[in-house]
């Protein structure tokens, strides 16, 4: 088997990179939904030595996520742990952060509300969730290019689509998770910065 690979994942990594060491100080442990290739978690677990970076996905995922673990061979990079949002038990511990990257429009939206539910249920009080991808406000797109890839996923799927934020909102704030930043990323994506605060 060749290890997966996705060229987006070298796209936007640099700039989530950049991103990621404004929000991510000291000592960590992180989740990821949707690791896909493995290619994220194997870039940012080598630049962040101290953050301890789990993977996750549904398991048809994990032998290809396991071909870039094995190649580079970090403590701090752990095995993809099984994670349908919809299906799956989520990991009986808490995380201080969740990163998740491209996984919102492609999920229907039961599994997007799922995916809240569940953060919630791992993050820690202060925690983060670092959501990145294409996003809609009130209902518009925020380029042209944003509403024709919603359409296309549409017509792959019609329970998937580019997300609106202020639904997201909605969802997070019963959960205890609130938007702290939305911050503008290349090629008309966004990283949403979802904070549970402190009690």
């Amino acid at each position: 088997m060749q290890k997966p690979y996705a060229e987006s994942c070298d796209q936007n990594g640099p700039p989530l990179l950049a991103v990621l060491r404004r929000l991510l100080l000291g000592p960590l442990d992180l989740l990821e939904i949707g690791s896909g290739t493995g290619q994220h978690a194997v870039m940012f677990a080598q630049a962040f030595p101290g953050l301890n970076w789990f993977t996750s996905d549904r398991a048809e995922m994990h032998a290809g996520i396991q071909l870039w673990l094995d190649e580079v061979e970090l403590d701090n990079l752990h095995r993809p742990i099984a994670l349908d949002v919809l299906h799956d038990p989520w990991p009986a511990r808490e995380f201080d952060a969740v990163f998740t990257a491209n996984t919102a429009h492609i999920m229907s939206s039961a599994a997007v509300e799922a995916m809240f539910c569940g953060v919630a249920g791992v993050l820690r009080p202060g925690g983060l969730f670092l959501q990145y991808g294409p996003f809609m406000y009130d209902g518009k797109h925020t380029s042209e290019s944003n509403l024709a890839f919603d359409g296309w996923l549409k017509s792959q799927d019609p329970r998937r689509g580019v997300r609106d934020v202020r639904w997201l909102e909605q969802l997070g704030a019963p959960l205890g998770l609130e938007l702290a930043d939305d911050i503008a990323m290349p090629a008309n994506n966004r990283t949403l910065v979802w904070r549970r605060p402190t009690p």
